[in-house]
């Protein structure tokens, strides 16, 4: 498949930023996350039965005009989206833009939609372009607008990991499809509420220690896709239950579902190294519904925090795994979670990520995220919902897991070094309760 580049243009906020609002602090959390942009990418059917390729590139055009408006608009209230990242603590909210692209792809949604291989997914990300790769530090958000043959069309939303994680970035997006809606109640965010929840500090290559702790080292790798339906996650869940003590309850479907990815990852790794090694698995943890009172749900930044156990590599059993990430987790939330806050928040989380720097690099590293709980699939731009919603996180050794449109199905999308992958896409376990890439087309899927 061939992406080709139609247009770049630069969309600044259609009202000046006021000079008292010029500069936006990072957190803490903000400051250790990692220098990339997250990408959310969005495909929507045409409704239209237009087939003169004239009156589709006329529709396009159309389309993107109303995008670039409506997102002009979005920037008033979501003013550090169009500045640029100064350094570790600020952003500078200078109206310098977001970066918007308009490309076109040369083939079928539903052909692309059979079988959505994942390269061929990050052709439509704003941030593999290489033109517009070389100024996407440049920029804090950046959106590719992909047309597809028959007339549908993509929405890649890329914004940089400094200010938002996948909460942020979805707000930022309800807020977009508000004002493209012309909604009479606009979704407006919560701003600068990260820094004066966990204030920022003097750190030494801000983001680098976190990153390396999460996703060290530069391997070959590959990514794969794995659909899980209603009735195969049941029967996980039953099998796990059936094996655990009395009176613990089912898992849920993340925690099984983490856990069987986990399980088959760790195998892979015991079978290339002949023996069993440690290995931490560290779980994204939303801080918003966790703390006391909770954080609002539209406040924007990295209010998230990993939840990290260690397997000591003889735990095997699904059910075994299943109880220690529960466990870690209970531990987060009555432990630490609500210690997370003000200066002396602060100063704890650059005291552990001292104390446990060189204890886990040492170790083998996995981060899994859940986006399960967002409900993607309520974007709408003016134009109906979206058919499919991905989330492509190409990091090593990660697992992301998102709901299907139908709500009771969950995809995984997992990063691995390609000799160990080449061993977790032909695990029976695994494939008993998971289907390999299969279509993502909601009319023609059968999972």
């Amino acid at each position: 498949m061939k992406v080709n580049i139609i247009s770049r243009n630069i969309i600044k906020p259609c009202i000046p930023t006021p000079l008292h609002l010029r500069t936006y602090k990072l957190s803490i959390l903000d400051q250790l996350a990692p220098s990339f942009h997250s990408t959310l990418i969005l495909f929507y059917q045409s409704n239209s039965n237009q087939k003169d390729n004239h009156n589709i590139a006329s529709q396009f055009l159309e389309k993107s005009h109303h995008l670039q408006d409506s997102l002009s608009k979005t920037l008033v209230n979501f003013y550090p989206f169009a500045g640029q990242v100064r350094d570790s603590s600020t952003i500078d909210c200078n109206d310098h833009g977001a970066y918007f692209v308009e490309a076109q792809i040369n083939c079928q949604l539903i052909d692309f939609l059979s079988k959505p291989e994942p390269e061929n997914v990050l052709l439509l990300s704003p941030t593999t372009d290489p033109k517009s790769s070389k100024v996407a530090l440049d920029y804090v958000l950046l959106v590719q607008l992909t047309a597809f043959n028959c007339g549908s069309f993509a929405i890649a939303v890329s914004a940089s990991h400094k200010i938002n994680d996948a909460s942020s970035l979805f707000t930022f997006i309800q807020g977009w499809t508000s004002v493209a809606r012309r909604d009479a109640k606009l979704v407006v965010p919560e701003l600068n509420y990260g820094a004066s929840f966990l204030p920022p500090r003097e750190i030494q290559n801000a983001g680098m220690k976190e990153q390396s702790l999460l996703n060290p080292g530069n391997f070959h790798c590959i990514t794969k896709r794995f659909v899980f339906n209603a009735t195969k996650i049941a029967a996980l869940k039953a099998k796990i239950a059936s094996a655990m003590e009395h009176g613990q309850h089912s898992p849920s479907s993340v925690d099984a579902l983490t856990a069987l990815l986990f399980k088959s990852a760790m195998a892979a790794n015991r079978s290339i190294s002949g023996s069993p090694f440690p290995t931490v698995l560290h779980h994204a943890t939303n801080l918003r519904a966790r703390m006391n009172p909770p954080l609002p749900a539209n406040a924007i930044g990295n209010l998230i925090r990993p939840s990290s156990m260690l397997f000591k590599g003889n735990e095997t059993e699904l059910h075994e795994l299943v109880a220690n990430i529960r466990k870690q987790l209970a531990e987060f939330n009555d432990e630490m979670a609500n210690k997370l806050k003000g200066d002396e928040g602060s100063d704890l989380i650059c005291r552990l990520l001292m104390e446990s720097g060189g204890l886990l690099s040492s170790m083998t590293n996995m981060t899994s995220t859940s986006l399960c709980q967002l409900p993607l699939y309520n974007l709408d731009f003016g134009w109906g919902n979206p058919v499919w919603v991905t989330s492509p996180l190409y990091l090593p050794n990660v697992i992301l897991l998102l709901r299907t449109k139908q709500g009771d199905a969950i995809e995984a999308w997992i990063t691995l070094e390609e000799n160990v992958m080449a061993l977790v896409e032909r695990d029976e376990e695994l494939l008993a309760f998971a289907s390999l890439n299969p279509s993502a087309f909601p009319n023609h899927s059968r999972l």
